[in-house]
């Protein structure tokens, strides 16, 4: 939560104002977050105002020592007023610690209720929202804003119930000491309270160029001394104007550096001197007899240290409209991504698919992406039927990759259906579907994690002999088992470990463990050299047995057999045939084909 820090006032960050603008928030839904927790909230709030009112007791015990016992050496009155002091620091502890405890807990499950919701509710979104969206973002929400939310329980939320008992509290013991005193204060809080707050927004201003201007020499220091940097400023002669702008830079820097440290001391001497000036003007107040009214030492001891208390909590609840505003910007990036439509979503009544053949069929499909200006995909019809083959070919970006996506929904068409058996994919089950179809990408993905755990995702409950059966079949068995560590090998971030064909082979038996009905390869072999692409495309074509296969080809030579090819051109179909049909046509299909053996050769 942004604070003004001792004596400072918090300014509301013009992003959070931003996002309140775009996507207010409704107080009722954050409080229905909060609902089943209601009793252990109003547990919080009593042992707040309980701890601020026994404390509150010290001034009087202090005023009777003071006037009463140490002057009339009640020995009786003493001992029991040091015992009630010591009594109220250990009550007030432990309903301290009790109270940290609840909110904290209280705090925690409503983080782990809203980080567990957002992240099933990402899992649902469709590829176009991961497409636009930066991966750092969605990591940051889910972290860093559920994170801070939990301030809301335990600082901003307990800290305005704490500040306003502390201070009303103060107050009306103040009045119950001396109403000529608290009348004193009352006029002189305020303008130190201003004087505060104008000499902390100043050190604010200042603070935050500064900050700004060591980003910039961060980023002048990164760019200018990186390889790449410092490789083109040589040969672009731009070393000295690169010099003479972090000279500029540094500069502005060491300015604010000097304006930023006197500001801070400005705003330390202001709060020295308003802390000097409050007791001596009581002292001042008390001692005259016009004004005294026949006060006690106690009373104004007592009376100065209820005064002395009092200014922290009242700046804070100053600045409450600052910190409920920055916690609701908080809730605000949440519910953003929980309203988040889900475009892609399992039917109300899915077809029950119990024994899946595998037959394709594309009727009439068209299809765009979202502010695309044309179709990726328009009236394509292909009818593929159980345990064939079908190859697509085409020029980078006629549409092969987002027609195969259609199967494994991925995507939805926008008109036509694409159907499994005669049952269209939008009528099954999304955890169906994701085990008749298997998807193999030319960009593969492994955890970071064992090779073992890397195949086991596909399958949770698989035996060591089926993932071992899945990995011959690929032709990695015997890579793996020349590891250190065989299986269980840490792949790395991103299998950084392996080479492409080596991540794409171990890919390729994570969808063969799963024994899909379809399957489907997404230029599955384009990594790999001529050697190991023959020996995968075998391991492919004995996987592909039975099964109906989807080939979209790297290199056309692998998908020679293919019962049907399919040539994409600019989301339409061209051309459609056998490969020898195809190539008697002289069409586009044979004009690729000579093209790839002439860049083969």
């Amino acid at each position: 939560m942004p604070s003004g820090g001792r004596g400072g006032p918090a300014r509301l960050d013009p992003a959070d104002r931003a996002q309140l603008d775009e996507n207010p928030v409704s107080l009722r839904r954050v409080a229905a977050l909060f609902r089943n927790y209601r009793l252990r909230i109003a547990v919080v709030m009593i042992l707040i105002v309980a701890s601020s009112v026994i404390t509150l007791a010290n001034p009087f015990l202090v005023r009777a020592v003071i006037d009463h016992a140490i002057p009339e050496r009640n020995v009786t009155l003493l001992v029991w007023a040091v015992v009630a002091m010591i009594g109220i620091t250990v009550v007030s502890s432990i309903l301290g610690v009790l109270q940290t405890w609840i909110s904290t807990t209280v705090g925690q499950r409503v983080m782990h209720d809203l980080r567990t919701k957002v992240f099933a509710h990402l899992q649902r979104q469709s590829l176009g929202f991961f497409t636009r969206t930066r991966g750092g973002e969605v990591q940051s929400r889910l972290t860093n804003d559920i994170g801070g939310m939990q301030t809301v329980v335990t600082t901003t939320a307990t800290s305005v119930a704490s500040n306003l008992t502390t201070v009303v509290g103060t107050v009306v013991a103040m009045v119950v000491l001396s109403w000529q005193l608290s009348l004193l204060s009352l006029i002189v809080l305020p303008p130190a309270i201003w004087l505060t707050r104008t000499v902390a927004k100043m050190r604010r201003e200042i603070t935050t160029r500064r900050q700004r201007t060591l980003a910039d020499m961060q980023t002048q220091i990164e760019e200018s001394l990186s390889i790449g940097g410092i490789q083109l400023a040589k040969t672009l002669g731009a070393g000295p104007v690169l010099a003479q702008r972090f000279t500029d830079t540094s500069r502005t820097l060491v300015d604010l550096e000097v304006r930023s440290q006197l500001s801070g001391r400005w705003r330390m001497a202001t709060m020295n001197i308003i802390f000097a000036t409050i007791p001596a003007l009581l002292y001042l107040i008390a001692g005259l007899p016009a004004t005294s009214g026949g006060m006690t030492i106690g009373t104004l001891v007592a009376f100065t240290g209820l005064q002395a208390a009092l200014f922290r909590p009242l700046m804070s609840l100053l600045d409450v409209g600052v910190s409920i505003n920055s916690s609701l910007a908080l809730f605000s990036r949440i519910f953003e991504y929980l309203d988040l439509p889900v475009t892609i979503a399992d039917p109300d009544h899915p077809v029950a698919v119990d024994d899946p053949r595998g037959s394709v069929q594309f009727d009439t499909v068209s299809f765009r992406y979202d502010g695309a200006h044309r179709d990726a995909l328009s009236n394509i019809d292909i009818d593929l039927p159980a345990g064939g083959s079908l190859a697509l070919v085409g020029e980078t970006g006629s549409g092969k990759t987002t027609l195969a996506s259609l199967v494994s929904r991925l995507h939805d068409v926008d008109s036509g259906a694409v159907r499994i058996d005669g049952v269209d994919v939008r009528d099954m089950a999304l955890g169906d579907l994701a085990t008749i179809v298997g998807v193999v990408s030319q960009e593969t993905y492994l955890l970071h994690a064992s090779i073992r755990d890397n195949l086991r995702h596909a399958r949770p409950d698989a035996t060591d002999e089926q993932i071992e059966e899945a990995a011959r079949a690929a032709q990695v068995h015997d890579l793996i088992m020349g590891l250190p560590d065989g299986y269980d090998t840490l792949v790395g971030a991103r299998g950084y470990r392996f080479s492409g064909g080596e991540k794409q082979r171990i890919a390729l038996a994570r969808t063969l463990l799963r024994d899909p009905r379809i399957l489907v390869l997404d230029e599955a072999t384009s990594a790999l050299d001529n050697e190991t692409e023959r020996a995968v495309q075998a391991a492919v074509d004995a996987a592909s047995a039975g099964r109906t296969t989807i080939t979209i080809a790297h290199r056309l030579s692998t998908i020679r057999d293919a019962d049907q090819i399919v040539v994409l051109d600019h989301g339409q179909i061209a051309e459609q045939g056998t490969h020898d049909e195809l190539l008697a046509r002289g069409g586009r299909y044979a004009r690729l084909l000579a093209r790839g053996e002439a860049a083969a050769a």
